[in-house]
């Protein structure tokens, strides 16, 4: 962890933080983290990509650990997270990159395959699979007290989170993403109230962990972090035009799901992986199911995601 180092770098008028470890002359590997995660939840693949000779590079979203940012956050859209990716890759000289991402991260990184894909050389995934745009109704199917509508509503969340200091909604957070139920609240509950304060941490996720979550958010808050992804998945983006059929992610591709990843159980999600849905329009595709993975894979099971990666990065190496 004290190879990694940690800089800040000016991207669109913010200066965002980046964590990265390995050679300037390495083939890059860029780490996109979804919520409530930080450049922290990359620490296992970080070290263990740099060993394999390769630049590893984590940077924290516009507005995580930042106390003072010099815009309306609620302006933050996903297009935004793809520039500030390309804009950090620009001020590092790095013209190709191996993109690694997780949750909305892997969503953050379709979109950055389908706008730049001359600069991809491989997208690995974790949790979240690929869809088309327009196709996502599951939210759509699942009850008023399901975790995102709630945090779609602006205000509910930061009412729910306000009530703990900044180290327990990470910690419920963590605990929840962390079993195989979908998070739904009850009509009188708030989502925070779906963690008892008893309940333990996962086996994998120290106190020390938390604190490093704790430390950041509580400089920052979450209100970006609910800005993006879930006020902003009806913003429309445009992608290149590929002929009459729907846009491709032609780079060469892997995605990892645990089958106790509670996403797993959204409506259609299955069907759709295991039906061939998502290699349709990711054609160089593999996929791999670990039995008892959770939302939180790369943490949970770090050897065995890791070896994954390292495959997947040796075979498409440029």
């Amino acid at each position: 962890m004290e190879q990694i180092k940690h800089t800040y770098v000016e991207v669109n008028g913010l200066k965002l933080h980046v964590a990265e470890i390995g050679s300037d002359s390495s083939p890059a590997v860029v780490f996109l983290h979804g919520f409530p995660e930080i450049w922290y939840t990359w620490r296992h693949q970080m070290i263990a990509v740099a060993n394999a000779g390769f630049r590893a590079i984590a940077p924290d979203y516009r507005g995580y650990g930042l106390s003072d940012i010099p815009q309306q956050p609620d302006k933050t859209s996903f297009v935004d997270l793809v520039n500030d990716t390309a804009s950090i890759l620009d001020s590092l000289a790095i013209s190709k990159v191996f993109v690694i991402g997780k949750d909305f991260g892997a969503m953050v990184g379709y979109t950055f395959a389908l706008l730049h894909p001359e600069r991809v050389a491989g997208i690995a995934t974790l949790g979240v699979p690929f869809r088309p745009p327009g196709s996502q109704k599951s939210h759509q199917l699942l009850p008023e007290g399901f975790y995102i509508r709630r945090w779609q509503e602006p205000g509910r969340a930061e009412a729910d989170f306000g009530r703990f200091d900044a180290k327990t909604v990470v910690r419920n957070i963590y605990i929840m993403f962390s079993r195989s139920e979908i998070p739904i609240a009850g009509e009188n509950q708030e989502i925070m109230d779906l963690v008892d304060p008893s309940d333990p941490l996962p086996s994998w996720f120290t106190e020390e962990d938390l604190s490093a979550y704790g430390d950041l958010y509580q400089k920052s808050g979450f209100q970006t972090a609910l800005q993006v992804p879930y006020r902003s998945f009806k913003e429309k983006i445009e992608y290149p035009k590929q002929g009459s059929s729907d846009p491709k992610i032609v780079a060469p591709a892997l995605f990892i799901m645990g089958e106790k990843d509670y996403v797993f159980k959204f409506p259609g999600t299955e069907e759709y992986l295991k039906s061939g849905g998502m290699k349709k329009y990711v054609p160089n595709l593999e996929i791999v199911y670990l039995p008892e993975g959770s939302h939180f894979v790369q943490e949970q099971f770090p050897d065995q995601v890791n070896q994954l990666i390292l495959d997947f990065l040796d075979h498409n190496k440029y």
